[in-house]
């Protein structure tokens, strides 16, 4: 397959340095504590200083749209006027690592950092072996133990919040559903329309407290496949502008809408993909990969670990971290990992850096190789989230 040309992302350089995650002060995971706080469910902690400037409301919107990074906010509002009115007074929030989806979701779901969680990885390894794809995952494993943290959605139900979720019908019963929004019934929307109206009409169904979380996931699927600033990207902001025009013009009364990501994103041109598949220097050793382009996993054969190390480092010298699982969970990036989630961590952890990314043909699918937006690791572009307000 060839690569689509990839367009300049607009990514001012200082989008490219390493940002860490800030779980208990301003990330993901702290969003629905302090959204939590502010409704009256006990337990939880306003840590984003919501009150200040939500005081009065007890109805909230939490929309996420998928792949709308802080740094790609000045590119967006050239295309999105609401948008752009609502950046002016943004708040800037990191994404959990690694900075992709199902982690995100999961830390976002249940207030916690991915260790705890131990959804930690797009793509990790199962106990027998195979891998789990966390966006393809039916019913094994177990969501309810592979996922064993209560979500925020059901501590708030449980504190007579009314809660919903409007996203896509085909994601409930879904693993990964089960296992980070149990607790909120769904109410389905596909288009940009639908989870407008579904966003507001659940806000505004009964009286008292309310939580409804909402998901639209166009941008990223547009960033992925054509790069950030192409033409069908432009087209995914206009959408997510009618969006927000429809919710933030509809708001009931003591309601409020916040507007987060689950990561940002990245172009990647084809200087810059490193493939183990045409590398044998980077396979041997190796028994199992796992995780994404952005933040490889690799699973080492019995006694090869220091070789596999050794070998990605020398390949890939300052353009990625190379780190044993120890070394991974020690620099803190995924929160305390309990022994139970440790093994799902590659037994090597490849963080690419700059705009590097490393492929496995033959490992993966081949169309993981035509991307062309990526994201996963630690820089700003990737981390960096927005926290949007409007009452």
């Amino acid at each position: 397959m060839s690569l689509p040309a990839v367009p300049d992302d607009r990514l001012p350089a200082s989008a490219l340095s390493e940002v860490r995650p800030a779980y208990g002060t301003g990330s993901l995971a702290d969003v629905l504590p302090s959204v939590g706080a502010l409704l009256g469910v006990p337990g939880t902690t306003d840590a984003l200083g919501l009150r200040s400037r939500l005081d009065g409301v007890d109805r909230i919107g939490v929309l996420l749209v998928d792949g709308l990074g802080f740094h790609q906010l000045p590119v967006a509002s050239a295309y999105a006027p609401t948008l752009a009115d609502l950046s002016a007074g943004a708040g800037c929030l990191t994404a959990s690592f690694p900075s992709t989806t199902p982690v995100s979701l999961a830390t976002l779901g249940t207030g916690a950092p991915p260790g705890a969680h131990g959804i930690l990885g797009f793509t990790v390894r199962r106990p027998d072996g195979g891998n789990l794809v966390h966006i393809h995952w039916g019913k094994d494993p177990d969501p309810l133990s592979w996922q064993p943290l209560p979500t925020r959605f059901e501590q708030a139900s449980r504190a007579g919040v009314r809660t919903a979720a409007v996203t896509r019908a085909e994601f409930e019963g879904t693993g990964l559903t089960v296992a980070v929004q149990r607790g909120a019934p769904i109410t389905p929307a596909t288009t940009a329309e639908q989870v407008a109206k579904g966003l507001v009409e659940t806000l505004a169904a009964e009286s008292g407290p309310a939580l409804v979380y909402a998901y639209f996931p166009d941008l990223d699927s547009a960033g992925h496949g054509h790069g950030v600033d192409s033409e069908p990207w432009r087209e995914a902001a206009a959408a997510v502008d009618a969006l927000l025009d429809r919710v933030v013009h509809s708001l009931p009364p003591r309601s409020a809408l916040l507007v987060i990501a689950d990561h940002g994103q990245l172009n990647v041109p084809a200087s810059a993909r490193i493939d183990m598949g045409v590398l044998p220097e980077l396979s041997a050793g190796v028994i199992g990969v796992a995780g994404e382009p952005r933040v490889r996993y690799l699973y080492a054969a019995p006694g090869a670990l220091d070789d596999v190390i050794a070998a990605w480092q020398t390949v890939f010298g300052d353009r990625a971290a190379v780190l044993s699982r120890a070394q991974a969970i020690d620099e803190g990036y995924y929160g305390p990992v309990p022994p139970a989630h440790a093994g799902r961590i590659g037994d090597v952890v490849v963080i690419c850096r700059g705009r590097t990314v490393s492929l496995a043909t033959g490992w993966e699918p081949p169309s993981v190789n035509t991307l062309v937006a990526y994201h996963g690791a630690l820089t700003a572009a990737e981390m960096h989230i927005p926290l949007l307000i409007a009452r």
